[in-house]
């Protein structure tokens, strides 16, 4: 059989260069790839990157949903459905709101692919294909398929040394899909010898988790570092700011070869996080967390979300402030975005709160619900002043890290990549963005 499996084209923010589309390849179609690739041909498509080929001649198409590209989805849906084409639809978004999308589609997958697609091929080969798939049993870790790396292109992303330790996360913050009922219960590892046989698979030092929670589960974070530390590798990954408490941890993992660390910080405002029910973070904590990451030379990707029931037109300011204090060497902004299935939506949908159902304007980058304490239009432009702001000259210069060996990276990312991607991109173009990649790797960890 053939199987096609399509990327469908992101919906960019204001900020962001060609370069975002061409950071990584998507993990979860790799997958699925990677289950039927000795069986079956399998063909992936990234509209990102490439048009979509209609015209070629396949069996099944399967397309990943995230909110913002629904719209689109559901386009490419129709143009393979009047051809006669089933089309399976998944990813977060199909997950979260199964009910709402499975009539745009023939079939929707709901949960993990491991336990859905292999069902899925099985009754399309016995003419006997259903609607609705579910990952209803639970999952174990050892049942993880790794990507197909072997079936990626590399000369059209930046980095391709992703990989994934785990499944879900531990905390279920109401802005977030994991309080949607789809995702509550989902937190796994991976077997360590599986993971290790991905990094092998790779073959580069230099390697990205890019797991919701790094530390979900802490012991295994621990068994897991103290087992990679031989391998000398230089490593980023996303973590949870309870990472505080954790300093033994944070110890063995500086050791292992950490770099850096994205962060939820979300907001300085106290009363915004407990709103959110997020208790991992301790507002009195973040700068003894920044502190301590710092002493250990590894850098910090800061995520805030603005728009929460607590903010006003000062957060933006204070918030800039906090930034240039503690030298935070990354941030990443988004503007609260109710997705549909969590605990947000659903209390803005029963308040009357959401003015916009168009979800591809649910990016991050558009204000498409009432914010009680300022106008949609000072939160909209807050989010603009603050990008601008934090990686404008002045205060790329203040922010510079102490540590040395981090300086490199920092001024790459903050120069190359968001002061002038859009010539760094132009400079892909020219050369691809593999070989981009690997100049930046060299020049920021010495590989």
């Amino acid at each position: 059989m053939i199987i096609k499996l399509i990327q469908p084209k992101m919906i960019m923010r204001p900020m962001d260069t060609q370069l975002k589309t061409r950071m990584s390849p998507s993990l979860g179609l790799l997958t699925i790839a990677n289950i039927f690739h000795n069986e079956h041909t399998v063909i992936i498509e990234n509209e990102n990157i490439e048009d979509i080929n209609f015209n070629d001649v396949v069996d099944i198409v399967g397309i990943t949903v995230t909110v913002d590209v629904m719209v689109r989805a559901t386009e490419i849906a129709e143009i393979y459905k009047s051809k006669g084409i089933p089309v399976v639809a998944g990813g977060i978004h199909i997950t979260a709101f199964s009910e709402q999308v499975k009539k745009y589609f023939d079939v929707i997958s709901i949960g993990l692919a491991e336990k859905t697609w292999p069902d899925i091929i099985r009754d399309l080969q016995d003419k006997k294909l259903k609607k609705i798939y579910s990952c209803n049993s639970e999952i174990k870790g050892c049942e993880i398929v790794s990507p197909g790396y072997h079936l990626i292109d590399k000369k059209k992303y930046l980095f391709c040394n992703v990989i994934s330790t785990s499944r879900g996360c531990p905390f279920q913050c109401d802005f977030c899909y994991n309080s949607s009922e789809a995702y509550k219960k989902l937190y796994i590892n991976r077997p360590i010898i599986d993971v290790i046989a991905d990094i092998k698979t790779i073959g580069k030092r230099h390697v990205m988790f890019i797991d919701d929670n790094f530390i979900g589960n802490p012991k295994w974070t621990l068994e897991f570092v103290r087992s990679i530390r031989p391998m000398h590798l230089k490593w980023n990954a996303a973590v949870s700011a309870n990472m505080v408490d954790m300093l033994d941890l944070l110890d063995e993992m500086a050791l292992s070869g950490c770099e850096s660390l994205f962060i939820g910080f979300e907001s300085l405002n106290e009363n915004a996080i407990k709103n959110i029910h997020k208790g991992q973070n301790n507002i009195r904590k973040y700068e003894k967390l920044v502190e301590e990451i710092h002493n250990r030379g590894i850098m910090i990707n800061a995520s805030f979300v603005f728009g929460l029931d607590a903010d006003d037109s000062t957060t933006f300011q204070t918030t800039l402030d906090w930034i240039v204090k503690n030298k935070i060497e990354t941030v990443t902004s988004h503007i609260l975005t109710p997705y549909p299935g969590t605990i947000v939506y659903d209390e803005f949908v029963t308040n009357d709160r959401i003015t916009d159902f168009d979800f591809s304007k649910y990016n991050t980058a558009n204000v498409v619900f009432k914010p009680p304490n300022m106008t949609a239009e000072e939160l909209y432009n807050g989010y603009l002043w603050i990008y601008k702001q934090v990686y404008s000259i002045k205060n790329i210069l203040k922010r510079v890290p102490k540590t040395h060996r981090q300086r490199v990276p920092y001024f790459l990312f903050n120069f190359v990549y968001r002061k002038f991607g859009k010539v760094t991109d132009n400079i892909c173009k020219l050369i691809t963005y593999e070989r981009v990649g690997k100049i930046a790797e060299k020049l920021s960890y010495r590989l």
